[in-house]
């Protein structure tokens, strides 16, 4: 099962490569784990598991730039710094623009390597630290009431308080009230703050919000 701990996760088909990496990476403390194929990675990772992959381009059976459209595929986010021995521009460039963070040519520098892995695992705890902070922000918002969440709504179009009530058919004071406790539930300090809290959500990240929402939008 996988762990717990960010681990490199090094896939390369020649031996000798898996060995000298993982020689080099285990001597400054990190913890390596190395596949001679793209198949033997993928079955073991899923979203949760922690840490960068280290990924040759030209594998057997599935190569490197394949094996990181499946990993999207399935919602596995981690970092890649790719490695190769046979690399050109174009190559570079659709790994790059696929999400990878970095693309180096061998024979490479033992320096240049190190800092792309902490740079890659630097924006995997990054990345992780986000997901778990807008899951918190998700918890919250199921936690508001139908009303709550009508309230929301309007509040996320830029309306006022007294035009919230007259689409919703109740008073200002019951609009008032569940305004009250949605920014409570949220754990918002102002309008503002409610929108990104909001915003963050990805059920509400499809909104464009028609004015910017401030304080005035709570009157």
């Amino acid at each position: 099962m996988p762990t717990h701990k960010p681990h490199i996760h090094l896939v390369d088909d020649d031996p000798d490569v898996r060995a000298g990496v993982s020689l080099l990476l285990k001597s400054e403390d990190f913890h390596v784990r190395a596949f001679a194929d793209a198949q033997a990675v993928l079955d073991f990772v899923t979203p949760q598991t922690p840490g960068c992959l280290i990924l040759d381009v030209r594998l057997p059976d599935m190569d490197g730039l394949t094996l990181q459209r499946r990993l999207k595929e399935q919602d596995i986010r981690m970092p890649i710094v790719f490695i190769t021995g046979h690399g050109d521009i174009p190559m570079a460039v659709r790994a790059l623009s696929e999400g990878a963070l970095d693309f180096l040519e061998k024979p490479f520098g033992d320096q240049a390597l190190l800092e792309a892995v902490s740079h890659a695992l630097e924006r995997d705890a990054e990345q992780r630290a986000g997901a778990q902070e807008v899951a918190h922000l998700q918890a919250r918002l199921d936690a508001l009431t139908p009303r709550e969440r009508d309230v929301l709504e309007g509040l996320l179009d830029g309306q006022p308080n007294k035009l919230i009530a007259r689409d919703l058919d109740v008073s200002v004071r019951t609009v008032e009230i569940h305004r009250s406790n949605l920014m409570q539930k949220m754990g918002a300090k102002s309008a503002s703050h409610l929108a990104r809290l909001a915003l963050a959500c990805s059920e509400y990240q499809h909104r464009l919000l028609p004015t910017t929402i401030n304080e005035k939008s709570l009157s």
